[in-house]
């Protein structure tokens, strides 16, 4: 007699692209993005444990899908947002509706991410900067931290990129 758990078949496979959560699969992230992930979690330790940049950037050199990240994007996150930490922090604050110590780690990671690349990645389009801190947040974030997110950055772009999001507009 035939084995019975050998004639069970398999559901169908979802080919979307996407997991069961909405994220992008692994497969489908591009080398920024994944780069953007590491820079967020390594600012995570930073916010979090207080931990120094060349310690940060050790740790996560050696996490398991790095070498498929832009190291140089990474870098320019990692170093970038922790050595502009204060300006980028005055940038942020205006725009929040609470004192920035309230803010996760993560949503406070991620607004750093948005605010160093509207400022210093010009090649990266500002819609392409809300879009990807808004995955970010939804990935790793609260419930409703990407929401929130995107007002900031929303507001904090025509400040930062204000001939981008003018022409932008008169579209």
């Amino acid at each position: 007699m035939a084995d019975p758990i050998l004639k069970l078949k398999r559901p169908p496979q979802n080919r979307t692209g996407l997991t069961d959560t909405g994220a992008k699969k692994a497969a489908d992230k591009s080398a920024r993005t994944r780069a953007r992930e590491f820079a967020m979690q390594a600012l995570y330790q930073h916010l979090v444990g207080r931990n120094e940049a060349d310690m940060i950037d050790a740790f996560t050199r050696d996490l398991v899908g790095f070498h498929k990240a832009d190291s140089a994007h990474y870098d320019a996150l990692l170093h970038g947002c922790i050595s502009d930490c204060v300006a980028l922090d005055n940038s942020i604050a205006p725009l929040l509706d609470r004192p920035m110590g309230e803010l996760s780690p993560i949503e406070h990671a991620v607004l750093w991410i948005g605010a160093y690349e509207f400022k210093n990645c010009l090649d990266v389009p500002y819609r392409v900067v809300i879009n990807e801190c808004i995955e970010l947040a939804k990935a790793f974030g609260g419930t409703d931290g990407h929401k929130y997110v995107n007002g900031v950055l929303h507001k904090m772009a025509p400040s930062l990129r204000a001939a981008e999001v003018s022409a932008d507009q008169a579209r």
